[in-house]
């Protein structure tokens, strides 16, 4: 097993192979249930997803949401637009050590800082002149790696091309709701 930054890179290399050769092995529906807990505090749980229409057992996990106190929540964890710059750094960190691993470019340092700017006028409904929700979301990638400016370069403008979570915040996607009344 050959490893560089902690990736196999003899399975990404089969798991490239085989999503090339079968698209539908490329697929997977991944889940969340949110449930309000009071006040402004929630909890979501992921667990299991499906990869090619097969279920894949996973450990659950819980992430707790809720507001600060000067937006009168009790600070029990992060609110939804934290959660958004984590979810896209979260999503760049696993971008960028896929796509250096599979060019052969060793990352000996890597983090990102995010800031976001809401106008509350818009999520309290008192403007129709704010956004609701970030205005812009500024980025900065911090990174140490053994390879060229200009390697560097092209590697972050790939990892921007293919990023999920990138492509989700700066384009369109469809939001379907089903509402349902218990």
């Amino acid at each position: 097993m050959s490893e560089l930054n902690g990736i196999d890179t003899d399975a990404l290399e089969n798991l490239i192979e085989s999503a090339s050769k079968d698209p539908d092995k490329a697929s997977f529906t991944f889940r969340a249930e949110t449930e309000w807990i009071g006040g402004f505090a929630s909890e979501t749980h992921i667990s299991d997803f499906t990869q090619d229409g097969t279920t894949v057992e996973s450990p659950e996990f819980t992430i707790t949401g809720d507001e600060p106190e000067a937006l009168l929540g009790d600070r029990a964890g992060p609110n939804a637009v934290e959660h958004l710059l984590a979810a896209i750094g979260s999503c760049l960190s696993v971008t960028y050590a896929g796509h250096a691993a599979a060019h052969g470019i060793q990352l000996n340092d890597l983090s990102f800082e995010f800031e976001g700017d809401i106008d509350l006028r818009g999520f309290l409904g008192l403007s129709e002149d704010v956004r609701v929700g970030y205005d812009q979301i500024r980025a900065t990638t911090h990174l140490d790696a053994d390879a060229s400016e200009d390697e560097l370069r092209e590697l972050h403008e790939e990892v921007i091309a293919t990023s999920p979570v990138y492509d989700n915040v700066t384009n369109e996607v469809t939001l379907d709701f089903d509402l349902q009344f218990e």
